[in-house]
């Protein structure tokens, strides 16, 4: 099929829309910013894109906890829609803000697909501070978002992160294998002597998903990190692959991620 087409959601606050839609197009696809009202009010159709993602940002300035009044904005206003996009063969992602959102609509993790009951929460990080910093990510589970992905290195930009759920809640995530990624301590946390949780995550839990793995919600940004360049340690890395006559990389770990989602659709 032609490039799939990208619904990134704008509005009210969410600021990481244009990295968003910079990534998707870079991998490949057809993306399209589109305000939140301008679905509410028809003159943009859901429908009409199989890739729905949530930005990273501070929606509606947090007030009244993270993502939450966008969640209800939405369900009180889209939620039919939301609910048949996500029940087709369609795939969505939530990053940080908008992984946020994602639980707070009870799109995640959706036990027995249930959408619509919020099961999970991302709460205030241990150290009570917003801060922005690079994590190592070990991937696991099978999702269109991360195939072939076992390792990468991307930024987190958040002061509500912790990853939360009582224990039952806890307990079916992991034995349904619903866990995406999970904080590592590899190249950059060495690197730079950072503890591997930054947030105090239960079972060090960065990503969740859907047991069809096509939602998707992670606290890192991928969408920062779709250029070598971005990385921190990146003159280390040219230095080091000049020394070893080998070519530097063109493109971040994150872009990945928005290939995948891209590909999945080209081989339908």
């Amino acid at each position: 099929m032609a490039e799939p087409r990208v619904l990134v959601l704008a509005g009210h606050g969410i600021n990481c829309e244009e990295e968003t839609k910079f990534a998707f197009d870079r991998a490949g696809a057809k993306a399209e910013l589109v305000h939140v009202n301008d679905l509410i009010n028809k003159s943009k159709n859901l429908e009409d894109y199989q890739i729905l993602a949530f930005p990273g940002g501070f929606s509606f300035g947090d007030d009244t906890g993270s993502g939450n009044a966008l969640a209800n904005k939405i369900k009180n206003h889209l939620w039919d829609e939301i609910k048949y996009f996500v029940e087709g063969d369609k795939l969505a992602i939530g990053i940080c803000n908008g992984f946020q959102v994602m639980t707070s609509l009870g799109l995640l993790p959706a036990l027995d697909r249930k959408y619509g009951n919020q099961q999970v929460a991302l709460l205030p990080n241990e150290n009570a501070r917003y801060f922005t910093r690079w994590v190592d990510l070990k991937f696991e589970g099978k999702s269109p978002w991360t195939n072939g992905i076992e390792e990468m290195i991307i930024p987190i930009a958040h002061g509500e992160g912790k990853f939360y759920a009582d224990q039952g809640i806890l307990d079916k995530i992991e034995n349904g294998k619903l866990v995406a990624a999970r904080y590592v301590r590899g190249d950059i946390c060495n690197h730079f002597s950072l503890d591997a949780n930054p947030n105090g995550s239960l079972n060090d839990i960065a990503a969740i998903m859907d047991k069809t793995g096509k939602l998707i919600g992670m606290m890192p940004h991928p969408e920062r990190a779709v250029d070598v360049a971005q990385l921190p340690h990146y003159t280390w890395i040219r230095e080091k692959c000049k020394r070893e006559r080998r070519d530097v990389p063109d493109f971040g770990q994150g872009l990945k991620i928005f290939e995948n989602a891209v590909k999945y659709f080209e081989e339908d």
